[in-house]
């Protein structure tokens, strides 16, 4: 699959379906959901959610001025102070959604405190101090799947 071109700015119209419609929507467009985007769309996916835009951009961590990385908790605060915002806790599902083209990972397993290669990290606020719960998502196409998916 060809690289897919960089995200300069994207409106996503994200929440307006339950839980429920959400993982359906998914299922019927083939995309795949696992374990730990499970646990967060029971968490954060509220059914009353209205329906709203949302603007996306993308940004690699070298170019918000960290060429070696840093803390999750440093990355949001960089981005914050060059104007970038954290996305709603519900937008992954509603992006990965409209983000068709992607590379896909050469990982098969999720690593533990590292993205996946290849996958497109969602910048939202993390919803448990607790180490054993997922800090958020990942949208990337597995090399061992049929089709995309969150993570």
């Amino acid at each position: 699959m060809p690289a897919r071109s960089r995200v300069e700015r994207l409106e996503v119209s994200i929440g307006g379906l339950s839980r429920r419609q959400l993982m359906n929507c998914l299922g019927s467009r083939g995309i795949l959901v696992n374990g730990h985007a499970e646990t967060l769309i029971k968490d954060v996916i509220l059914d009353d959610q209205a329906s709203r835009p949302v603007v996306i951009t993308e940004r690699t961590v070298a170019e918000l001025g960290l060429p070696t990385g840093a803390t999750l908790t440093h990355i949001f605060e960089i981005a914050q102070q060059q104007g970038l915002s954290l996305c709603p806790v519900d937008t992954a599902p509603y992006l990965r959604m409209v983000l068709n083209e992607q590379v896909a990972s050469r990982d098969s397993v999720m690593s533990s405190g590292t993205a996946p290669d290849g996958a497109l990290t969602v910048a939202a606020e993390v919803l448990s101090k607790d180490h054993e719960y997922p800090k958020g998502f990942y949208l990337r196409v597995g090399s061992n799947r049929a089709g995309r998916g969150i993570d």
